[in-house]
């Protein structure tokens, strides 16, 4: 399995609906909290080009958010990225 990482922040309901997906799929994963220290936000926006949480990784892909991880789940495409 691919290592997973995911940049979250606290009270993101996206980020828990990440988490919950991938929990579900059995996966394993890494959490980066954005509001846990300073500049972590902007590392995450300096390696996605993006600002917003939550940001998943799978491998070296870079998946988007949760609506991009969901519509691989709908599309049928999420499981082979986890193998």
């Amino acid at each position: 399995m691919p290592e997973i990482l995911i940049y979250t922040s606290n009270f993101c309901p996206y980020c828990t609906m990440a988490k919950r997906l991938l929990t579900k799929k059995g996966a394993a994963y890494s959490e980066i909290n954005v509001d846990s220290k300073p500049g972590l936000r902007e590392e995450m926006m300096q390696k996605t080009r993006r600002r917003t949480v939550p940001q998943i990784y799978i491998g070296k892909r870079h998946i988007g958010g949760f609506d991009d991880l969901h519509a691989l789940e709908l599309k049928n495409e999420l499981d082979v990225l986890l193998v």
